[in-house]
């Protein structure tokens, strides 16, 4: 050995000395500190992160009632927890030999009830922890930053209680946080999808503060009694408007025509299906909605002041008209339940159990579009493209973008039903190979096994062998609020 070489181990080892010097002190002066904080905070936090059931239980919270990007970071965190946790307990602490701290100097009252009989270097918790944090931060981060201080806190806390070293809290942070990285370097974050914007194509509509030359058509039982709200406000806010009220035994397509002759303002109550004057007089509203037009009062507000643009339409086999969505399968079922149970037990799981149990129960649809042949039980075609993306669209930022959004979900393929079960569980689903999205002017598929039903705006109609969408851009002018 060389004395250039001697000298520069030597430095290392002083180093090496130094540090462990330098750890054991801090770890001391933690120890011997007094407070309320570290002797009642301290040990229940240790406890808490035990076996990492902290962050599961926090994991669990955000899938059940957090955003799309919060309950994919659930996801990421507890997958990257799982790694780390492997990393750090079978491969870590066999490589470094480091013995526990002497606790005797930690008060009795803010020890831990069982001291770990493994190495000390590095701290399981406290990696968990980093782990847990920074693969959440990567898909949220303001949910990663109040996640990253309590990360800190409970490696305060294994030294406090006299788990472990200063060096090893910081070793086991390194380690799951090196992990996290890696993990979103393998599966990126999901990053929202932004729609671009565009002026709307206005059309000039003389004002009708009283509803003059409105006729209304409205089903009074309609969304559990919502169209007799309707009619009341109406009445009240446009008394001039005609309102013909649907009854059991008429038939709503001959009531249309007949109020259209008289019109100057074809107004309907309902949510989906219906054109020119929206009131939201259905159970869900999502056209009514995603023109603006979510409350009474806003159409009402269009229909005074002459507030008229237009929006696409979406033509079935060129005879058929599609304002909202079609589908075939079992995709109205999967909505329906859904949005039942969404209110109770949020969206998230609302959503898991409607796949589960959609899947379950619902026969596939065997179907050939391009070049491509498959099953799916859950086929869903929008006018103009919905947010967010994966199978759960929710709203239209556009409805005059001049394109067909189209999901589906293949399920003839070998354990394909937990497969997208387990994806969507993580917020993965789009990332699926057996998840097909796409945003075209023009979409048609042929049914394999013969014609099958097509809903159109959520309500079933007629059986076709082979059906072809075409978007009609900007064809309906619709009143709505406008900027």
């Amino acid at each position: 050995m060389t004395s250039r070489s001697f000298l520069e181990g030597q430095g290392i080892r002083q180093i090496t000395r130094g540090l462990g010097t330098l750890d054991r002190e801090v770890f001391e002066a933690v120890a011997e500190s007094p407070g309320v904080l570290l002797d009642k905070a301290m040990p229940i936090l240790t406890r808490a992160a035990d076996h990492s059931k902290l962050w599961l239980a926090i994991a669990a919270a955000l899938a059940a009632a957090g955003s799309p990007s919060a309950r994919r970071g659930a996801g990421q965190g507890v997958a990257t927890l799982a790694v780390t946790s492997l990393v750090t307990n079978q491969v870590a602490k066999r490589l470094w030999k480091r013995p526990r701290p002497n606790r005797s100097l930690v008060p009795l009252v803010r020890r831990a009830r069982r001291m770990p009989t493994s190495n000390s270097l590095p701290s399981g918790h406290s990696a968990s922890a980093a782990a847990f944090a920074v693969g959440v931060r990567l898909e949220s981060p303001p949910l990663g930053l109040g996640l990253a201080l309590l990360a800190g806190l409970v490696g305060l806390s294994r030294v406090a209680t006299g788990a472990h070293y200063p060096g090893d809290v910081f070793a086991g942070f390194g380690i799951g946080a090196a992990i996290a990285a890696l993990g979103a370097r393998m599966v990126p974050p999901v990053v929202p999808t932004k729609l671009p914007t565009t002026e709307p194509l206005r059309i000039d509509t003389p004002e009708r503060p009283d509803g003059d030359g409105v006729v209304l058509v409205v089903n009074p039982a309609s969304g559990s009694g919502n169209g007799a709200r309707v009619i009341d406000e109406v009445r009240e806010k446009l008394p001039k408007a005609e309102i013909v009220e649907l009854r059991e035994d008429d038939d709503p397509e001959t009531a249309l025509r007949d109020a259209a002759k008289r019109a100057e303002v074809l107004a309907v109550g309902g949510g989906d299906g219906t054109v020119l004057a929206v009131f939201p007089a259905g159970t869900f509203n999502h056209f009514a909605k995603d023109v603006g037009c979510d409350t009474v009062e806003r159409t009402v507000s269009a229909i005074r002041s002459g507030s008229v643009a237009c929006v696409d339409l979406v033509c079935l086999n060129e005879e058929q008209m599609v304002i909202n969505t079609a589908s075939i399968g079992a995709y109205p079922y999967f909505v329906r339940t859904r949005e039942r149970l969404e209110h109770k037990i949020g969206k998230p799981l609302a959503g898991l159990y409607a796949m589960l149990h959609t899947l379950r129960r619902e026969k596939p649809v065997r179907i050939r579009y391009d070049n491509k042949t498959l099953d799916t039980s859950l086929f869903f075609l929008g006018n103009s493209i919905y947010l967010p993306s994966g199978f759960a669209p929710a709203r239209r930022t556009r409805m005059d973008d001049g394109l067909i959004d189209v999901r589906i979900l293949e399920t003839g393929r070998r354990l394909s039903r937990l497969r997208i079960l387990s994806a969507l569980a993580l917020g993965r689903l789009e990332r699926s190979p057996l998840y097909h999205e796409m945003q075209v002017p023009e979409f048609s598929f042929e049914a394999v096994d013969g014609p099958t039903p097509v809903a159109r705006d959520g309500e079933v109609g007629s059986a076709y062998g082979r059906a072809s969408f075409t978007a009609r851009y900007r064809a309906l002018p619709v009143f709505r609020p406008l900027k």
